[in-house]
């Protein structure tokens, strides 16, 4: 039977890319996504089309009620689950913290941070070998702005992902010994669509000269990282980061 990996935020950008390598390497799906329902069904028929096994499921990862939802789906759908990319993740206008308002901050926290807590949670209560589990491996998407800042941009962004690299080193020592792995992966300047959320669609191509390799990078590239830390070889990796940032 194939592993069963849950992928949010899988619509585009990286989650996507993760998806189709993924499901080249013979894992079930379920791609999460949030509105962009048109991108998700493109992406769902791509896989079934070359006979793999996947569904799309729609929720709020930031939405308790909607995290339980979605993981009682991939029960009756799979009944099992090997894997979670926490991929999901919002951007706001770029802005100096002095102009940012408490809403923003939460709005951003609760995407990033507890849609990822949750999202792990309701995953172990499958995975864990001492609820039952066969163990399983979690990966999150944290960011190079964790430890950069991301001054008069997105500090607010930065402090979440600063967040999750708290939680996945604490989560890792929690459950080492229940079967389960977390581990992060931290993209720098990628090509994706999360820029023009933040309004500069060009960021990564003004700031790539600062990269010591002086480009910015794929998806596929940090889809590549992703794939290797919820492999068997990676298998006595755990609490553990990627940088996928071209040295910046």
């Amino acid at each position: 039977m194939s592993k069963v990996l849950l992928i949010t935020g899988a619509s585009r950008g990286i989650g996507a890319e993760t998806a189709c390598l993924a499901a080249e390497r013979g894992y079930s799906l379920c791609l999460n996504y949030l509105r962009n329902e048109q991108a998700a069904n493109e992406l769902l028929d791509s896989i079934r089309s070359n006979g793999h096994h996947a569904i799309a499921y729609q929720a709020n990862v930031g939405v308790e009620a909607e995290v339980e939802a979605m993981y009682r789906a991939i029960d009756d759908e799979f009944g099992r689950l090997d894997g979670v990319v926490n991929n999901a993740g919002i951007l706001e206008r770029q802005s100096d913290l002095v102009d940012m308002t408490v809403a923003r901050w939460q709005r951003i926290f609760e995407i990033n941070v507890i849609g990822s807590f949750l999202c792990a949670r309701e995953a172990i209560k499958r995975m864990s070998t001492r609820l039952g589990g066969e163990g399983g491996s979690i990966v999150n998407l944290s960011s190079r702005a964790a430890d950069l800042g991301a001054p008069h941009e997105y500090v607010d962004y930065a402090a979440a992902k600063g967040a999750i690299d708290a939680m996945t080193i604490g989560l890792a020592k929690e459950v080492g010994d229940q079967g389960i792995r977390v581990n992060a992966v931290k993209p720098g300047l990628i090509y994706t669509d999360i820029h023009a959320d933040g309004g500069e669609a060009g960021r990564v191509d003004r700031l790539k000269t600062g990269v010591p390799m002086q480009r910015g990078g794929s998806p596929l590239e940090v889809a590549e990282a992703i794939l290797w830390l919820l492999s068997d070889a990676s298998s006595y990796t755990s609490a553990s980061f990627i940088d996928v940032s071209g040295g910046r």
